[in-house]
């Protein structure tokens, strides 16, 4: 009797372990890489924090839809140049086996991996860089941008901006891709809404000084001053623009993309009033606070920025796809990503629309007076959500040639 129920045990384990083989041998091995910068200007909003929240993808769909398969991640840091990025990219292609591509945090970066992308046929999905090209003319059908971009950013700050009495603009705007999008995008919402430019003016990537920039701006007599930059540079022109005393004397100090990790460089005390758009803020609701928490134990004690966020959703969508459809080809992960619903704690409304753009609400935020911080990392106030719909740029105007007209 006691044979009998050890052969019995014994036999059901074995049956269980074949079961458990023949369920994983229908899905592929999976390797993700994350393309960011690990040390420069983007690295608080991307870098280490983008790794972190593509292992908590990884862990999730480990528990469920993607139980029994292989999944490595690596990582690799662009250095904000698109020859580095490009030639990474292809190594990873060629001969590491490389599977998919996420976040990138630099336009220039990502335009160049969207290419290769294309031309390899494997998936690559943007949450940290925001030129509106890689879903217009640099379309692909295995690229997919995710978190945000220069339309979303200037849309709803423009419109709350000039409604709110800011007609006349000013730009101060990083030199590359991503910064001539952003003013690009915004001045012609600007004018869209009746406003006018009064002028800009270009610096570049990692500007310690921008107390020339400012002085021009001051002189513009502008009633809006907009930064179109990020990460550090957005930090070191908030911060001079308070010593110059552009909002003291009565201009309007806008920042068309900023993170949670350039709030808390900046403090409450210099960054109060800023009006900025935001895809995803940690305090939004029970989902996204128990997500956050999860993140900041795994990460430095750090709270997430929207595009660690967003390399979290898309990672998680990305390896559902490969378990829902039994393969790492590029286009047949990416239509099975198109075609299953985006789920996570991350987004509301998402979709992925035929040009690769993940449309989804947006919010408009600003950031409190100190004396309305609850403390740690209460930064922020919502003041408007910008629906899905209106949010991205509409589809009727998209350069890509994979949109039927």
């Amino acid at each position: 009797m006691e044979l009998h129920a050890r052969g019995l045990a014994a036999g059901l384990c074995l049956g269980a372990a074949l079961l458990g083989q023949a369920y994983a041998a229908d899905k592929p091995p999976v390797k993700i890489g994350i393309l960011t910068d690990m040390s420069g200007t983007y690295a608080g909003m991307g870098g280490p924090g983008s790794v972190a929240a593509a292992q908590l993808a990884i862990d999730d769909c480990l528990a469920a839809e993607c139980k029994g398969m292989k999944i490595e991640l690596v990582s690799a840091d662009n250095q904000n140049k698109a020859d580095v990025g490009a030639a990474k990219a292809r190594e990873w292609f060629d001969r590491d086996g490389v599977t998919a591509i996420a976040d990138l945090t630099n336009s220039a970066v990502a335009l160049a991996v969207q290419g290769i992308a294309r031309e390899k046929n494997k998936v690559v999905m943007f949450s940290g860089p925001a030129t509106t090209a890689l879903t217009n003319k640099e379309c692909s059908p295995v690229g997919f941008h995710w978190m945000f971009d220069t339309y979303s950013q200037s849309a709803g700050g423009a419109k709350a901006t000039v409604r709110a009495g800011g007609k006349s603009w000013y730009f101060i705007t990083v030199d590359y891709a991503f910064g001539h999008s952003l003013e690009a995008d915004t001045a012609k919402a600007v004018k869209a809404l009746g406003g006018t430019v009064a002028g800009s003016v270009r610096h570049p990537l990692n500007a310690p000084d921008f107390a020339s920039y400012l002085l021009q701006a001051q002189s513009s007599k502008a009633q809006v001053v907009a930064l179109a930059n990020g990460g550090q540079d957005t930090v070191n022109a908030v911060k001079q623009a308070r010593e110059f005393g552009i909002v003291a004397g009565g201009q309007r100090l806008v920042s068309l993309l900023i993170f949670l990790s350039d709030l808390r460089a900046l403090g409450l005390e210099s960054a109060q009033g800023l009006s900025y758009v935001d895809g995803f803020y940690w305090d939004y609701d029970d989902a996204t606070r128990q997500w956050s928490t999860r993140f900041e134990k795994a990460f430095r004690g750090l709270k997430p920025t929207m595009t660690q966020a967003g390399v979290y959703s898309s990672v998680l969508h990305y390896l559902r796809s490969v378990a829902a459809s039994g393969s790492t080809d590029g286009k047949v992960v990416a239509d099975k990503m198109r075609e299953l619903p985006i789920k996570d704690p991350i987004m509301r409304n998402a979709s992925i629309r035929p040009d690769g753009r993940v449309i989804h609400d947006m919010y408009l935020y600003e950031v409190k007076k100190p004396s309305e911080s609850k403390g740690g990392w209460d930064y922020s106030k919502l003041v408007a959500t910008i629906p899905a719909a209106e949010a991205f740029q509409p589809l009727a105007d998209s350069a890509c040639p994979l949109v039927q007209k």
